[in-house]
């Protein structure tokens, strides 16, 4: 997708283009279409990850110059490996998860599309970006939750949520740039 999308989508709308938020519905949709929660929903999750990073770097390789070093590659197929069970795990708690569960899923999701919006609001200083993406953050549980009481605590947890991820998303990055 974004091999496909870079250079088409207006520039409002580029950063979507390779956002790992975005990446990551697939994860969630996948989740929720197995509707079960446990090894299938992972499975389901990962293999919409490993498959995007996969084709990600296959294009670049046979149609653009080349992916050049392994360790990028390698970096997000290790995150591909890790966010693709738990965005499926998500899917599958929102569309048949009782209690909790069933509010976590959609506020993991909204939480990434939250931790774009902060990185692009403190790092990069995109103001529209960062609109964009909260906005974005802020409708998923909004959209997705069964009552007024669930939106709302599923709102606050991806907040609290989306402050976390950009954490360890930060921690992340330092350590590849000191082995990189």
């Amino acid at each position: 997708m974004t091999n496909l999308l870079q250079g088409v989508l207006p520039d409002a709308l580029q950063a979507f283009s390779n956002s790992g938020s975005v990446w990551v519905v697939a994860a969630f949709v996948a989740g929720a279409a197995v509707r079960a929660p446990g090894w299938r929903a992972c499975a389901a999750g990962a293999a919409t990850q490993v498959g995007a990073v996969v084709g990600y770097y296959a294009y670049a390789e046979s149609v653009r110059d080349g992916v050049g070093d392994l360790t990028w590659p390698l970096f997000w197929l290790v995150l591909a490996l890790a966010a693709g069970p738990i965005f499926g795990t998500a899917g599958a708690w929102w569309r048949t998860g009782q209690g909790w569960r069933r509010l976590a899923g959609p506020a993991v999701l909204g939480a990434v599309f939250g931790m774009d919006a902060l990185h692009y609001l403190i790092v990069l200083h995109y103001y529209s970006d960062a609109i964009s993406y909260a906005v974005i953050g802020a409708l998923i549980p909004l959209l997705l939750g069964r009552s007024v009481r669930s939106r709302l605590i599923g709102l606050g947890c991806a907040v609290v949520l989306a402050f976390l991820a950009l954490g360890v998303v930060h921690f992340l990055q330092s350590l590849m740039d000191r082995f990189a």
